[in-house]
């Protein structure tokens, strides 16, 4: 399994606008073949700055996701908003 943590700081005006882009295509991602698990965290100090958080089922899972239209379209819509790059992690559970 595959634990996909990315971190995406909005100018402050638009975490609303990236909420409505996420909620509109949160059902659709969480459906995507070999996702197992989709969450929307937010940091606890700052308005603008969230993260998501997916498990996917194998590597290729999260690739075959990031090259489809779903992600593209979305994720276009989603870095327009950046106030800052967004980064991103891959990680496996150890303990």
């Amino acid at each position: 399994m595959i634990h996909r943590l990315v971190k995406m700081t909005f100018k402050p005006a638009q975490a609303a606008s990236f909420l409505e882009i996420f909620n509109a295509s949160k059902d659709k991602i969480a459906a995507f073949e070999g996702c197992v698990e989709l969450r929307l965290l937010k940091d606890n100090l700052q308005e603008n700055v969230f993260f998501t958080y997916s498990i996917w089922q194998s590597e290729q899972h999260l690739e075959n996701y990031k090259q489809s239209v779903l992600f593209k379209n979305t994720w276009k819509q989603t870095k327009a908003l950046f106030d800052k790059p967004a980064e991103a992690w891959s990680t496996v559970v150890v303990y």
